[in-house]
């Protein structure tokens, strides 16, 4: 029979032509071919809302020390900073270091050291925060009738045992539940599981402004003490913000390391979600980025011009756009920067300001006050002292 010009129908397939043990129901089910959409535990990508809960970036530096009621919000890993309301005297050490539970997968932690002592009063309160947008936290559902539980999970090593609370703040509508859990064994890790209820009372906004923190309480005055804990969502009150905490402050032989920080959808903790090194950093380049580390001089970081004698530039495109326009964070000094163009380096630039038409996709800042190039010369920029540094910030 000739098939030429035809396309031949084939046989049907017969039992004998399916090899016995290959595929099972058994093994379908495994591979959940039934229903390929994933849904929750290791199946599912990007479960963790927390980014860089392993604490393996830290752009700023690997440790500041002397941190204290004025210093602010201090980072040292990324997306995890140091903060205090209120006037206490205790200073402290935070740095990322190599200790971490054996066995876990994680390289770095975060540790917390106290220099000097003090003990909080009425409102004062230290904490570890970290920060999210509202829009990415809109498939929890919350002020919703189906607003799903979460659950956190982390691992913890501290020399002073006792009763820590873990405070979890809707800054959209000043509700919150703050979660206990304890130390048991000084210097040992531990890993931690808290699961909070479904709150079905006032969503998040859905831009990318801040709704959410989780905070890791460190010391907490007596006004924020004096209740019962918020151990389910409800309007804020200081009373039950802390209620049982240890005083974290209190001798300079404490410290608290931090790593594996996990929040998720469900009433379960699954197992910690390693991402990428790349990818960890691209999603925490949304909020921050270090352009010229400390120590690094002679370090080339963007194109330069002048768009006049002795107004100096630098203009930048960010290939991946930051949370909002960023300011930035910079230390200047004498001669800490230059544009080097054809006639030669201009090393007269002692800092930079932001201008007001740079977007967080592109950024432009100007230099006017030691500039000496001339209108219309262009080269690269670069910092010109181990002093120097500068970073672009769109922090929560």
């Amino acid at each position: 029979m000739s098939y030429i010009g035809k396309t031949p129908t084939p046989a049907p397939l017969t039992s004998s032509d399916i090899t016995d043990g290959i595929i099972t129901t058994t093994k379908i089910a495994d591979a959940n071919v039934t229903n390929p959409k994933l849904t929750s535990g290791s199946q599912q990508n990007f479960r963790n809302i927390i980014i860089n809960g392993d604490m393996s970036l830290a752009q700023r530096g690997t440790s500041v020390s002397g941190i204290t009621n004025t210093s602010g919000d201090t980072f040292v890993s990324d997306r995890f900073c140091w903060t205090e309301n209120g006037s206490m005297t205790s200073t402290f050490t935070m740095s990322q270091v190599t200790d971490v539970p054996a066995g876990q997968g994680f390289a770095k932690s975060l540790k917390v050291d106290c220099t000097a002592t003090d003990t909080p009063a009425t409102n004062e309160r230290i904490r570890i925060e970290t920060r999210f947008e509202g829009q990415n936290l809109q498939y929890l559902k919350k002020g919703t009738a189906n607003a799903e539980s979460w659950t956190l999970s982390f691992w913890v090593k501290s020399s002073k045992t006792g009763t820590y609370i873990v405070n979890f703040l809707d800054e959209d509508n000043a509700r919150m539940v703050s979660k206990a859990y304890t130390i048991n064994s000084a210097n040992t890790w531990e890993k931690k599981t808290m699961t909070l209820a479904p709150d079905t009372t006032d969503p998040f906004d859905n831009d990318n402004a801040h709704s959410l923190t989780v905070a890791f309480i460190l010391s907490a005055g007596s006004s924020l003490q004096s209740g019962s804990l918020a151990d389910v969502w409800q309007d804020y009150a200081n009373a039950n913000y802390a209620a049982g905490q240890v005083n974290f402050a209190d001798s300079t032989d404490n410290n608290i390391y931090i790593t594996g920080v996990q929040l998720e959808a469900g009433t379960t903790a699954s197992d910690f979600e390693f991402l990428p090194f790349d990818v960890n950093r691209q999603r925490c380049y949304r909020y921050y980025r270090t352009l010229v580390p400390l120590n690094t001089e002679n370090t080339g970081f963007s194109m330069g011009f002048y768009t006049a004698n002795n107004n100096g530039r630098f203009a930048m495109h960010l290939e991946n756009p930051m949370r909002t326009t960023p300011t930035l964070d910079i230390v200047t000094g004498t001669d800490y920067f230059k544009i080097f163009t054809a006639g030669g380096g201009d090393d007269e630039l002692n800092s930079f300001s932001i201008m007001a038409n740079s977007t967080e996709r592109f950024v432009i800042a100007n230099n006017t006050s030691q500039a000496s190039g001339t209108g219309g010369q262009a080269g690269y920029v670069q910092s010109s002292s181990n002093s120097a540094y500068l970073g672009l910030e769109a922090e929560l």
